[in-house]
């Protein structure tokens, strides 16, 4: 009963971790936000149903996991911002900020192997969202369990 307690705490606790790291990648280019709110949503179902459902029907963070979870695919808006904020950034930095060419390349390296990351990524499209929503995918129950196995977590998340 007792490593329960201590199970759920520490995941709650690193599921609020990854969503402060996934805010901070929404203005970090670096930082990539999709895979830290997808392991904040695993945290939180097997902790928390009010945390998961919280994130899951959040109006900012739930369409980047129902997105990836459903399509594997992000939106062109997502990608187009994300690479102006990634290049902005960098750019700033790199020529603005520092002096060093080593640093600058290796800045530059990185950006170049996060835009390579974001255009390999699917772009999701009209046609797979009303796919979905033919199929009835959007309203099926999450496949993962909850704490106690028995039962899956949650409604089916929210679509607007």
């Amino acid at each position: 009963m007792r490593d329960s307690i201590w199970r759920k705490w520490l995941l709650i606790t690193a599921g609020l971790l990854s969503v402060g790291l996934g805010v901070l990648g929404i203005f970090l280019p670096i930082l990539p936000t999709t895979p830290f709110l997808l392991l904040a949503a695993a945290c939180f179902i097997r902790s928390s149903k009010g945390l998961y459902r919280w994130l899951i029907n959040h109006k900012w963070f739930g369409p980047y996991i129902r997105n990836y979870r459903e399509f594997k695919a992000v939106t062109l808006r997502a990608k187009i911002g994300t690479l102006i904020l990634l290049w902005g950034t960098i750019s700033y930095t790199a020529f603005g900020v520092l002096d060093s060419w080593l640093l600058r390349g290796l800045l530059l390296m990185i950006a170049l192997g996060v835009t390579i990351h974001i255009l390999s990524l699917k772009t999701l499209t009209e046609e797979m969202i009303l796919s979905s929503q033919k199929e009835g995918k959007q309203n099926q129950e999450p496949d993962w369990k909850g704490p106690d196995e028995d039962h899956p977590i949650g409604p089916p998340p929210h679509r607007s």
